[in-house]
């Protein structure tokens, strides 16, 4: 679980207007910091959930497939490169997502209930034979996913578990990176389906938490399913800050949840995902891998931190973004936060086969020291200048 920064409304040092005679008065920091609102929506949270849930649809329309060829006793295994393909899309896309992680993905849990792990193998298998509850799998899919199973049970790292190959060594699964073999048994193909099918739906849930709208064919996957849409409008919440009905009583109220969500997934980064490995002094530091089965940690790992430079910098060229506001206080700060950012994406790319070789690794604490420091900037330098 992430920790979430709550910024205090109470303790805000600058409100978003003045009222004078009537007039509605915006002070010039508000006014910089309204631009960023809508393209970081728009450009950076919307378009990646919207993008997540697109290769989502794709993974889904792949496990389907492959589930009517081994009732057919077809073979699938082109089908399974392709799953793993679009496995590793949707999960760029959800690790991009990271560092806003607060609003829908944590009041409505999303974020615990499609990235969890390690898995419970133990609770898999006495699942996968249980003809009782696999039947009721088979009839209800990712809504009895979504409805019965557990966290350790479900999500990204199960799907990745039966599409990726692994062996066992010591008592433990150990990833090869490479797609599973076309040897699925039955009962495993339906419940890849019907975890993707959730994975899917928990997806089209946050895009439209955001945007208030999707596209038919994704509404369609939800009503299908009898599950109602978050009604959260967040979207709207941020770019309508300070007006009557909205959560954020100033955009620089936004600015500070952009900043704190970026410091929570540094430090998480930094701190466990990166950390835990690293000193593996307990059996669940060792097996707190991320991706241990595709071997994609330290992709995932660099795409939180892209995260931080879409919520910092903006996701396209042009957009107006944190780092323009900061820039005009301190161009020197904000040219060490973006250095920083790229200096922690360099570092976690220079780490070697992280999933096997964490433990006491210099190349990981070289990231992790790179990292935290990210994540020390923003907390002391960035955050406290928004504040002023």
């Amino acid at each position: 679980m992430k920790k979430i920064l709550f910024v205090a409304l109470a303790a805000l040092t600058l409100v978003a207007c003045e009222k004078k005679g009537g007039t509605e008065v915006t002070t010039d920091k508000e006014e910089a910091l309204q631009k960023v609102v809508a393209p970081y929506v728009h450009h950076t949270v919307v378009a990646t959930y919207g993008k997540m849930a697109d290769a989502g649809l794709e993974l889904l329309d792949k496990t389907n497939a492959i589930l009517e060829k081994i009732q057919k006793s077809e073979d699938y295994s082109a089908l399974m490169t392709e799953a793993d393909a679009s496995w590793r899309a949707m999960r760029k896309y959800w690790e991009q997502s990271e560092a806003f992680l607060y609003g829908p993905a944590f009041h409505h849990s999303i974020d615990p209930h499609i990235d969890s792990w390690p898995l419970d193998f133990n609770q898999m298998n006495a699942l996968l034979n249980d003809p009782v509850r696999m039947a009721q799998l088979e009839e209800d899919g990712g809504r009895y996913v979504g409805d019965v199973l557990g966290y350790a049970l479900k999500g990204f790292h199960a799907c990745e578990f039966l599409l990726f190959e692994s062996v066992m060594q010591d008592g433990r699964a150990v990833g090869t990176g490479r797609p599973h073999a076309a040897n699925l048994t039955h009962a495993e193909a339906v419940y890849l389906n019907a975890i993707v099918e959730d994975l899917v739906q928990q997806a089209i849930l946050l895009e439209y938490a955001w945007a208030g709208e999707v596209s038919d064919e994704k509404m369609a996957l939800l009503e299908d399913a009898e599950i109602e849409p978050f009604e959260d409008q967040y979207g709207e919440q941020m770019i309508n800050a300070g007006k009557a009905g909205s959560i954020y009583v100033s955009y620089q109220d936004v600015a500070e949840e952009i900043i704190a969500g970026a410091i929570d997934i540094a430090s998480e980064v930094a701190d466990l995902k990166m950390g835990n490995p690293y000193i593996s002094s307990t059996a669940a530091q060792r097996d707190y891998i991320e991706s241990p089965y595709s071997c994609t940690s330290t992709i995932d790992f660099a795409d939180n931190i892209r995260s931080i430079l879409h919520a910092y910098c903006g996701a396209e060229a042009g957009d107006a973004a944190v780092s323009d506001y900061i820039k005009s206080q301190d161009a020197e700060l904000d040219a060490e936060v973006r250095a920083a950012i790229e200096a922690s994406i360099a570092a976690i790319g220079a780490i070697e086969n992280f999933e096997s070789n964490a433990q006491n690794n210099p190349q990981v604490k070289a990231a992790i020291d790179q990292v935290a420091a990210l994540a020390d900037l923003l907390d002391d330098e960035v955050l406290p200048l928004l504040s002023k």
